[in-house]
């Protein structure tokens, strides 16, 4: 992966509004905005190509980003980006300031580890069926990571592993769960995986139960 998708040139515009955005698209140029911290919000523009080729990279999402601003670097997270409907463009990025020992708080996707390997899904006809692609983290931005591993080799059929069954790297704290014990929300599940046969086997179960309601009633 190369390190270029962490950094991106940019203009300031002073052109702004809804025309202005449209006429910029059509010059294959992405504006965007840079707020957070106790600076201003500040309108960009970024080239659109060079966006489309990082936003490919799941780290784009969850990596602190350089902007070269006009010769001013500004670290940044990408906190929402807007997309064409149907075409393959990026319409509209909104960056948050990023700042060297204040903490942040952000969503990291989850990795998850040996779902092929698990002995309750390879042998026991189980599925891991996921809760939750990210967690919401809060953290310095030293200690930011690129992903959270979640690891289904030891878990059962039935088994479900939350949010305080995780480990957590050194410096990095759920969002949820400091909001109390009942925001262990569940993040991954192994269950029996449905088949044609559990599908026949269920519609003959329904029928039957029909029948008996019916010689009751009568």
């Amino acid at each position: 992966m190369s390190k270029a998708i962490f950094k991106l040139d940019a203009t300031v515009r002073t052109d702004l509004g809804k025309g202005a955005s449209r006429r910029l698209r059509h010059q294959d140029k992405v504006p965007a905005i840079i707020y957070g911290g106790v600076e201003a919000p500040v309108s960009i523009t970024l080239e659109h190509n060079k966006v489309h080729q990082a936003q490919d990279f799941e780290a784009f999402y969850s990596h602190v980003l350089t902007l070269n601003v006009d010769g001013k670097k500004v670290e940044v997270l990408v906190k929402d980006m807007q997309r064409h409907p149907y075409k393959l463009k990026v319409t509209h990025i909104d960056f948050q300031r990023v700042i060297a020992g204040q903490l942040l708080t952000t969503n990291v996707p989850i990795h998850f580890m040996n779902e092929g390997n698990a002995g309750s899904i390879k042998t026991d006809g189980g599925h891991a069926e996921h809760h939750m692609n990210d967690i919401e983290i809060s953290c310095l931005p030293k200690d930011l990571p690129e992903y959270i591993e979640v690891d289904i080799m030891n878990l059962a059929l039935g088994d479900t592993i939350h949010l305080s069954d995780l480990t957590f790297p050194k410096g990095v704290e759920s969002v949820e769960l400091g909001k109390g014990e009942d925001h262990d929300l569940a993040v991954v599940t192994v269950k029996l995986a449905r088949g044609p046969s559990a599908e026949s086997e269920d519609d003959a179960a329904a029928e039957g139960g029909e029948g008996e309601e019916g010689s009751t009633e009568a």
